[in-house]
């Protein structure tokens, strides 16, 4: 089925297991393409900022992702999982006069939020969404990680600094997907390498320096063979610690990246999938960064989970029949709900923690039968959203996600703008709100505090990164943190699919990099070939 998109106006195809899935759901089909719905549950939340605010209930000083002047209320984290409040204090009765959307928003401005998402972590206050991890600062999305700096989603991973999705590995710089690797520097989609420097790639390999495409490879410099002497002599140029070495290096590992067969995906194990870094999956169609789904459409991130649609992070445990979700651990039969834990039967819900047949809701914990926020016995809760569901059918909100304006953050707070960009024109138009940069964080470099060669904005070195740096043979960066992230994020492929033929073999193929890319890509059985 064609339909188009009412946001940007393009056609897009509406899969026949997504149209049984809706009819299964009691669910209208989406009237906006898959890109602006994952826009939508990316929007929803921040994942990098942090300011400095006050409790709401203790008035004790904390770090938050919540602005001090956003108009919600905040708590510490302890505070917010604790049972000092009840979430059902504050449950308000429905207003069939009144759209369901406007009702939520009243309840969003009443019940508290968690200020921060940091669990079991020892002197991580400057991070977001932790847990398990000890002396980390400036990270998003980690897990069982020590000394780390500046990276975004990484698990069990040691000393390392300015890496994305980077795993299992120890004294890394500046490496994107990247597992199992232990003293690399600008290495990208890369696994069991030692000592790898400005490399794509590469697996099993150990001392190689720009080379690409390799397979259990030793003593590797420009994909050939070279004696340790060479290798440590072109490392020691590379590296020495100066801007002017390491930008050098930079140029030639650009060159060598544009020169070098990409592979179209990166999945590996897949049964019947569209989609890139995809791993033991079966029937997944437009997913990205996934790991053992089955019967899955539109998502990024995903984890043991089946049946899901339209899914920013769904998983740890799995999940099985979501819907338009953002941040979903362990739940089933849940649709229009961001940050769940541990539920099933939840429409509509946000930050609901071990709950039930729920419909509305926020900050609820081992609760079931509730509607914003007040609880019903059973027959009455089914009458009552049965109702609900007909009277959003009139106002056409059945089946939409929260509006943009509900979000709890300006769009360039999320990570709606790492994988979506806009500009502030743009994200107005749409109905985001923006936030504006403090003109405080513009002044003039000291030696106290740098300003970014690229946004001028101020930031400073700790000394953690500065060990890491000498350790490193690094230069100190030019660039904020911010920008860092920001370019990184630009290396990596994009959340989209491309019709593009095999820069080989000519055969029609799909691929994350447009046709318009730098790029030579060569399909599955191209690249296995050019592998040495």
């Amino acid at each position: 089925m064609i339909k188009t998109c009412v946001i940007s106006g393009k056609q897009f195809e509406i899969l026949p297991q997504e149209e049984k899935f809706c009819e299964r759901m009691g669910f209208p089909l989406p009237d906006i393409r898959p890109k602006e719905r994952l826009r939508k549950l990316f929007a929803t939340r921040n994942e990098w900022k942090l300011y400095k605010r006050k409790c709401d209930k203790t008035g004790k000083e904390i770090l938050s992702a919540y602005k001090p002047d956003c108009g919600f209320k905040v708590y510490d984290n302890p505070i917010w999982w604790g049972d000092s409040w009840d979430g059902l204090d504050y449950g308000q009765e429905f207003d069939f006069s009144k759209p369901f959307f406007d009702q939520f928003a009243s309840l969003q401005l009443n019940v508290p939020r968690e200020g921060t998402t940091i669990f079991n972590s020892e002197n991580c206050e400057y991070n977001s969404h932790i847990r398990n991890s000890k002396n980390c600062y400036l990270n998003s999305l980690v897990a069982k990680c020590e000394d780390a700096l500046y990276s975004y989603w990484i698990v069990e991973n040691k000393d390392i600094m300015d890496c994305l999705y980077t795993n299992y590995s120890t004294l890394c710089y500046w490496c994107s997907d990247v597992n199992h690797c232990f003293n690399c520097t600008h290495l990208r989609e890369s696994v069991d390498c030692i000592d790898c420097f400005f490399s794509y790639q590469l697996r099993g390999c150990n001392h190689c320096i720009f080379s690409s495409n390799l397979a259990n490879k030793s003593y590797y410099a420009f994909n050939k063979p070279c004696t340790k002497e060479k290798f440590e002599e072109i490392k020691a140029k590379a590296l020495d610690g100066s801007q002017e070495s390491l930008k050098k290096a930079q140029k030639e590992y650009k060159e060598l990246l544009k020169k070098t067969p990409h592979r179209h995906l990166h999945n590996l194990k897949c049964e019947n999938c569209t989609g890139d870094h995809l791993y033991n999956a079966k029937n997944c169609f437009e997913s990205f960064d996934g790991n053992d789904g089955e019967d899955c459409y539109n998502l990024v991130s995903l984890d043991h989970s089946k049946d899901v649609h339209n899914i920013y992070s769904a998983g740890w445990p799995g999940c099985e029949v979501l819907y338009y979700c953002c941040v979903t651990r362990g739940s089933q039969d849940c649709a229009f709900c961001t940050y769940t834990f541990f539920g099933s039967g939840l429409r509509y819900c946000d930050s609901c923690i071990s709950c039930k047949n729920c419909f509305g809701c926020i900050g609820l914990q081992h609760k079931e039968y509730c509607v914003l926020n007040k609880q019903y016995p059973k027959t009455e809760y089914e009458k009552l959203t049965a109702k609900i569901i007909k009277h959003m059918e009139k106002t056409n909100e059945w089946g939409q996600f929260f509006p943009p304006s509900l979000s709890p953050f300006a769009y360039n707070e999320t990570g709606a703008q790492d994988f979506f960009p806009l500009t502030k024109e743009e994200a107005i138009k749409l109905g985001f709100k923006w936030l504006d940069e403090n003109k405080k964080d513009y002044l003039p470099a000291t030696k106290e505090m740098l300003a970014c060669e690229k946004c001028k904005k101020n930031y400073k070195l700790i000394p953690q990164e500065l060990k890491f740096y000498k350790q490193m043979s690094l230069p100190t960066p030019l660039l904020c943190p911010s920008c860092r992230h920001e370019e990184r994020f630009r290396e990596r492929s994009e959340y989209s699919l491309y019709n593009r033929t095999c820069d080989n073999c000519k055969k029609p193929m799909l691929t994350t990099l447009p046709p318009k890319s730098p790029y030579v890509v060569y399909c599955e059985k191209c690249y296995l070939d050019s592998v040495d």
